[in-house]
């Protein structure tokens, strides 16, 4: 009778341990496999994260996509290294502050000139004190609709020091307190631009083949523009001419901090400024941009030359005829479209 009724139980109790223990591999195969399954989630929650930095670089530098797959952190680092990359150029045309339909028709010539790729171009107009009451209205409306004016503190000169107050200045204006219209969180480039030019209102400028003579140049003690005397091709022989001669951040902290410029400013102004560099030894890297940069063809001397498509810069336009002329040889127009609101043959 033992052996009768202990077998029954032995193989009932052997099942039940069987089921148990299937019961407990299953539901710790289930918790390995979620666990797995959890890893592998996290693991492509951040390969999306990684490849979605990887397409907000895609347009930059090859640097800069290579440093998009690390943390966070290195976000604000390959943003750097993309911005690095474009060239910023101040364009400062010194003018006079009644000479209010001169900026508006220069607003039109450089506005809609297509922006250069790769590069950050500031155009502004740049004199001295203001002095009467008229201009202190019409003047500070400019500013409120274009922002684009640069007002020195200096009595209006041309050959006595405005250049020098000109670059002197920009240091200060544009160091990390001069401007306090952006947030202090935004991420400022520097040098703020790497060249810094000086040019006249009488001069056009074409910033597309500006822009592209400037890429292979260095962007440290630069001086750039068309060198005087006319048929010297020598950069180092005399001085670039005041149609608009360029240098690069560092000459410009340097004119700021020398003595040599500040002893020195009763002259012509682009003589001079040439002069500041001899003595002081800067400007090793120089290139002159002749005959892409020349005076207006009409009448021919040694500084003129025919309009031809590499051009940079034409100088003397003292009268709209000679604008008009310019601006027609280099299709100045060509991207207007066509619409029923006008008529233009």
């Amino acid at each position: 009778m033992k052996l009768v009724t202990k077998a029954p139980y032995s193989r009932h109790g052997q099942h039940h341990r069987r089921f148990i223990l299937s019961s407990i591999a299953f539901i710790l195969f289930f918790c390995l496999l979620a666990s797995i399954n959890e890893v592998q989630f996290d693991h492509l929650l951040n390969l999306g994260h990684c490849n979605g930095s990887i397409i907000s670089t895609t347009t930059t530098t090859n640097a800069a996509i290579t440093n998009s797959s690390s943390s966070s952190s290195n976000a604000t680092n390959t943003v750097a290294v993309a911005a690095d990359d474009e060239i910023r150029i101040l364009i400062g045309i010194l003018t006079l502050p009644d000479q209010y339909p001169r900026r508006h028709f220069l607003r039109m010539v450089y506005g809609t000139q297509p922006a250069p790729k790769g590069a950050k171009i500031d155009v502004k107009f740049v004199f001295c004190n203001l002095t009467k009451e008229d201009q202190t209205i019409l003047v500070a409306l400019e500013i409120m609709r274009f922002d684009d004016i640069i007002i020195l503190n200096c009595k209006e000169n041309m050959n006595n020091g405005k250049t020098f107050t000109y670059f002197s200045t920009l240091p200060d204006i544009f160091s990390d307190n001069g401007n306090n219209n952006s947030s202090q969180l935004e991420a400022k480039p520097w040098p703020p631009y790497h060249y810094v030019m000086k040019g006249d209102d009488d001069s056009y400028f074409r910033l597309g083949n500006l822009v592209s003579s400037l890429r292979p140049l260095p962007r440290d003690d630069l001086y750039y523009g068309y060198v005087i005397p006319c048929p010297s091709m020598d950069p180092f022989v005399e001085y670039m001419s005041g149609m608009g001669y360029l240098v690069s951040w560092d000459i410009v902290e340097w004119i700021k901090e020398s003595e040599i410029p500040r002893n020195h400013l009763d002259g012509p102004e682009d003589k001079v400024f040439g002069s500041w560099l001899k003595e002081g030894r800067r400007g090793r890297n120089r290139h002159n941009a002749k005959w892409s940069m020349y005076n207006f063809p009409v009448p021919p001397s040694g500084c003129t030359h025919e309009f031809w498509p590499d051009t940079i810069a034409v100088h003397l336009l003292k009268n709209q005829p000679k604008w008009i002329e310019t601006l027609k040889y280099f299709n100045a127009t060509k991207d207007l479209k066509p619409s029923k609101l006008y008529h233009i043959p």
